[in-house]
């Protein structure tokens, strides 16, 4: 109770400032369900949920439609004419009031033309192009009559008719009958304009669409006319909202803290020391969640297809790989739960089924991220569940197969690819925040490594004893659950210190002992040097800090008891400053050290037994560890009693395996000489 006083004292207010900063962040890019707009393109399916009418909508044409049906109407039309009877009368008087010859002829011409139709030069060419094969006049009881255009003709036609009637008069007549012929048909653009618009407001008029009718089914192809119809949907969804708009931005607030507050007692109760108490890991694990949702949001609000494109399983791919599957299904719950704001009703509900599904998925198909092969396993799990599921879903919402979209499988395919991606996205992030993924693990695992080559060179007493440590340490790490890959890898690379002095200890010497010729002070100091020498050439190397913590805690704040022992002999057994003789730590801190330490002690004290059988062994074994218990080398450790008793189990298993007693052959008997007859 004490120590989680402590922790919240100095702690307390800068976890709760990064909580805070990622609450803030995403409530800023949370899309507000107060002026939503539905996420679609014209020609292409509906994702959504099928959508119904809220209320009576009254939809206009669309302006593909409207135009088509404009063209039809104008197509089809027949224009309207007035027709002036006082031009030809006017010609008349004039005739009869010139002296010419064939004056009766010229008037019947006359006659004739005004009776057929005279119209101006734009009218008489769309006539002779076939473009105006009749008209329409409406008599003073405004009734209209369609009139042909095949004899009408233009003033100069006319003219040239009249002209070939008489034989040529005209030219030597006094009237100038061609400035006197005027169309007696003319345009009646005020009557053909109200037409049109009362044929184009009866051709628009469609019948409303009425409340909880069908506007478009999922998967149906989106038409402009159909947009028309989401939109005057989406205008009454918004004014049903106005002055509500607080309501779910209060909601949200509330379901984020909420989430958030949840993710924070997990890291306190079940990972304080491993992600909590480490700013470097929660600053991360906030960061991504945080980024991983901004994008979703992102996409969801802005790309059609956008909910089924959301990289939310990187969430559980990026975390199991660093952390624990524990913290990734945590995490992914969370970051599923945010998301599924955006969507709203049924949606909501499958959106949360299917991501949950694929999470889990992924979690179980990739427990340790060793192989790049095992991404690409992963991925193609992903597809598959978010394939099966959508389909199951749509089934069950829609009542039939055909509404399931062939589109919907593409973007899947999409998000299994930028998946199988994560492992260049795993190996920016061991740069940036310095974690070690399982697949660098392995890297550094490899014997052929070059530091570990050098090692077996230098020092290659040191070298099997690292190797034989390694298989003992990542098999009591299974057993307990810890980290086996993390606590190999650090066995392997703990003494590399031991190269800058490899002949002061035991394992690489030969006859020549060179602490014979030193004080135990002296002796002590080299011998204690090769964890700060390891330390060094572990920085230089660019090992990463789970490494190094290796270097630094397999021997805690032990003595190097051989030398300190020696020392008190020296001083008449009395007891000397421990000071000299003591590692600079610190003690372990993690399981995985804390494994190196038994048994590295175990596995060295084990080459002095004089006799090796399974009471010997556990009796060692018991004495080494519960002697670093008792003089604390353990207090930071966070090994349970239970860990500790199947480690001493492992150890003991193990070690009565690599000492086992070979049975001894035994020796062919010659057979005895006959007796001589």
């Amino acid at each position: 109770m004490k120590e989680l006083k402590k922790v919240f004292a100095k702690k307390f207010w800068i976890h709760v400032a990064f909580f805070v900063a990622a609450v803030a962040v995403i409530l800023y890019f949370v899309p507000g369900r107060a002026h939503k707009k539905f996420v679609y393109e014209v020609g292409k399916p509906w994702t959504a949920p099928a959508l119904y009418a809220p209320a009576q909508l009254v939809v206009g044409l669309d302006a593909a439609s409207e135009k088509a049906i404009k063209d039809s109407i104008i197509n089809s039309f027949i224009p309207f004419f007035k027709h002036n009877t006082n031009i030809e009368a006017e010609i008349q008087s004039k005739i009869s009031r010139t002296p010419m010859l064939m004056h009766r002829e010229i008037s019947n011409a006359v006659r004739q033309v005004y009776a057929d139709g005279i119209v101006d030069n734009r009218v008489y060419d769309s006539i002779q192009s076939n473009k105006l094969p009749s008209l329409k006049v409406v008599d003073n009881e405004n009734r209209a009559q369609t009139l042909s255009t095949a004899k009408m003709r233009s003033a100069k036609a006319a003219y040239e008719y009249i002209d070939k009637q008489v034989h040529g008069v005209l030219s030597m007549s006094t009237l100038n009958l061609a400035e006197l012929l005027k169309p007696n048909y003319a345009e009646d653009s005020q009557r053909n304009k109200e037409y049109l618009q009362g044929e184009y407001a009866r051709a628009s008029i469609r019948a409303p669409i009425e409340k909880g009718e069908l506007i478009i089914a999922r998967g149906a192809k989106v038409t402009p006319q159909n947009a028309l119809a989401i939109e005057a949907c989406e205008k009454i969804l918004e004014s049903e909202t106005t002055g509500k708009s607080h309501y779910p931005i209060v909601g949200n607030t509330i379901v984020v803290l909420m989430l958030f507050f949840l993710l924070f007692l997990y890291f306190l109760i079940y990972r304080r020391q491993a992600i909590l108490e480490n700013k470097r890991k929660l600053s991360f694990v906030l960061s991504l969640l945080t980024a991983v949702t901004i994008a979703s949001y992102t996409l969801m609000h802005r790309v059609v297809y956008g909910p089924m494109l959301m990289p939310i399983t990187l969430i559980p791919v990026i975390v199991v790989t660093f952390f624990d599957s524990r913290t990734a299904f945590f995490l992914s719950m969370v970051q599923v739960l945010l998301c599924s704001l955006i969507e709203e009703g049924a949606a909501q509900g499958n959106f949360i089924i299917m991501h949950t599904v694929a999470c889990i998925v992924a979690i179980d198909t990739l427990q340790e991220l060793t192989k790049r092969s095992q991404l690409i396993r992963t991925a193609i799990c992903v597809f598959l569940s978010y394939s099966i599921m959508y389909a199951a879903l749509t089934i069950i919402e829609e009542g039939n197969i055909t509404a399931i979209d062939p589109h919907t499988f593409a973007c899947f395919a999409i998000n299994a690819v930028m998946l199988s991606f994560a492992y260049v996205i795993i190996f920016v992030f061991e740069r940036v925040f310095g974690f070690v993924s399982k697949v660098t693990l392995v890297e550094l695992a490899d014997i052929n490594n070059p530091l570990l080559q050098e090692l077996s060179e230098k020092c290659p007493g040191t070298f099997q004893h690292s190797v034989q440590l390694s298989n003992l340490v990542a098999e009591a790490a299974r057993e307990i659950g810890a980290n086996s890959q993390l606590a190999r890898a650090g066995a392997l690379y703990h003494d590399i210190g031991k190269m800058d002095n490899p002949a002061f200890f035991t394992e690489n010497q030969h006859d020549v002992n060179p602490h014979e010729v030193l004080t135990p002070e002296q002796s002590a100091k080299i011998v204690i040097r090769h964890v700060t020498d390891g330390l060094k050439r572990a920085e230089k190397e660019k090992l990463p800090m789970e490494i190094r913590n290796f270097i630094l805690e397999h021997h805690g704040r032990n003595l190097a008891k051989y030398f300190y022992t020696t020392a008190c002999n020296n001083n008449g057994g009395n007891p000397v400053d421990p000071t000299p003789f003591t590692y600079p730590g610190p003690n372990p801190r993690s399981k995985e050290t804390s494994l190196l330490m038994m048994a590295d002690a175990t596995e060295a004290a084990s080459r002095s037994l004089k006799e090796y059988n399974d009471e010997t062994i556990s009796n060692l074994v018991n004495k080494i560890i519960d002697g670093q218990i008792a003089q604390g080398l353990m207090k930071d450790s966070p090994l349970s009693f239970r860990d500790v008793e199947v480690v001493k189990k492992v150890f003991i298993s193990r070690l009565r395996t690599m000492y086992h007693t070979r049975i001894s052959y035994p020796e062919l008997k010659k057979p005895a000489a006959k007796p001589a007859q």
